[in-house]
């Protein structure tokens, strides 16, 4: 019977020495000395842990009294206050106020209403207004403010005892916004109309008008109140024969 042949023997040759004793120092010297991370403005390397140490501490920094009073200089740019912007608003606004004010006095003559002042004798709520003309929006009776609709609309709330709302008569419950339409409603309604004024009427007229028949004078003529009789957005106050319009007897 032969022998059993023998294993190999490995031999540690001398690259292999050198290779362990360069390698082991080298990953012992790496977990022990402590990393370096390039500092913030600076040129050089420094220990990670006083890297970490400035940025928990930045807030704690002191600033030099030299520094904290040094002048600060705002050349080149201009700050605008809430207030300077609020005033500046205000100021366009009464500036625009005043124009169209201005444009519609131009129209006609009667009682204008300036922008700042209430004409006597005009209680309608929104006298002051911006018209559709110039932008302006649905008064609450859902009319365009200061329209000839909306102040005779607004009388028969007045006259009903309905000064807010809810309101008992606005645009869905008169007429559409166009005065022409007006007679046909009281028509639809069975409201009573009639070629004889009475006082709290509304004064009809086929040109696409209405008015408030604010009192009758001894010789039957007829004293009416309204808004936009020229297309002026205003209040107005004139007299005319009576049988120059029809008369919508207010609403039951």
């Amino acid at each position: 019977m032969s022998a059993a042949p023998r294993a190999p023997r490995r031999r540690n040759g001398p690259v292999r020495v050198f290779a362990t004793l360069f390698v082991v120092p080298a990953i012992i010297g790496t977990v022990a000395l402590p990393a370096y991370a390039f500092m913030p403005g600076g040129e050089s390397f420094g220990a990670s842990g006083s890297f970490s140490l400035s940025v928990a501490e930045a807030q704690d920094v002191e600033v030099s009294s030299l520094a904290a009073g040094a002048a600060v200089s705002n050349e080149g740019f201009a700050v605008t206050s809430k207030a300077e912007i609020e005033a500046a608003k205000a100021e366009q606004e009464a500036a625009d106020r005043a124009a169209w004010a201005s444009n519609l006095a131009s129209r006609g003559t009667g009682d204008y209403a300036v922008y700042t002042v209430k004409a006597e004798g005009d209680d309608y709520p929104w006298w002051d207004q911006v018209p559709d003309d110039f932008g302006g929006g649905l008064s609450p009776l859902r009319y365009y403010f200061r329209e000839c609709v909306d102040f005779a609309a607004w009388r028969l709330n007045r006259d009903a005892g309905v000064t807010s709302g809810p309101w008992k008569w606005d645009w869905a419950s008169l007429g559409a916004g166009s005065a022409h339409s007006w007679a046909d409603a009281w028509a639809r309604n069975g409201w009573p109309t009639s070629s004889e004024p009475v006082v709290g009427a509304i004064a009809w007229f086929p040109y696409n008008h209405v008015a408030y028949v604010q009192s009758i004078n001894g010789d039957g003529s007829v004293n009416l109140e309204e808004y936009n009789q020229n297309s002026d957005h205003s209040y107005h106050r004139r007299t005319i024969p009576a049988g120059s319009a029809l008369y919508l007897y207010p609403p039951g």
